[in-house]
């Protein structure tokens, strides 16, 4: 009995003093579903979102990036971007958070993405939670080939150009 008492409490020692390093930060690619027939000409269920398709000054969120431990990839309004229009568009992982809190968004990665560390918070990249809540009664089919199954607008991500006085 003492020795099972005497490992149990080692262990819980040890993982006690573990610093948990997630994903949160680290740079990703952006991806999108591919088409049926990008499926086929591919053989690819994700296509990459290159520099051109997204506009400059505009937060992107990319569900299915599997360079993500939660499958969500980030590129907000203030992110780096490349001058070469086919360049695949890179981002950050995120994942989801909960609203007011200050915790959970903190990056600890070494090789995070350029500047995130700094400006990570918790804040909506989605349309607000009422207009998420009737787009899936409306449509669910829609809603969970368009959001997959988050139900929240709430992401981990870098402050806004305009949050920041920029």
């Amino acid at each position: 009995m003492f020795v099972r008492s005497a490992l149990f409490m080692s262990a819980v020692l040890l993982l006690g003093g573990c610093e948990v390093t997630t994903e949160l930060g680290k740079e990703c690619r952006l991806v999108r579903k591919a088409t049926t027939a990008e499926q086929e000409t591919f053989g690819r269920d994700f296509m990459p979102i290159l520099e051109r398709d997204i506009a400059a000054d505009q937060d992107f969120i990319s569900f299915g990036a599997l360079d993500c431990e939660d499958l969500v990839c980030v590129r907000d309004d203030a992110s780096p971007r490349s001058d070469n229009p086919n360049d695949e568009a890179l981002g950050y992982c995120s994942k989801e958070c909960v609203e007011g809190t200050t915790t959970g968004c903190e990056v600890t990665r070494d090789d995070a993405a350029e500047g995130i560390k700094e400006r990570m918070t918790c804040r909506p990249l989605l349309l607000d939670q009422a207009t998420l809540e009737a787009i899936k009664v409306a449509d669910e089919a829609f809603y969970r080939r368009t959001f997959g199954e988050n139900n929240s607008p709430y992401f981990c991500a870098g402050a806004s150009a305009q949050a920041q006085g920029n």
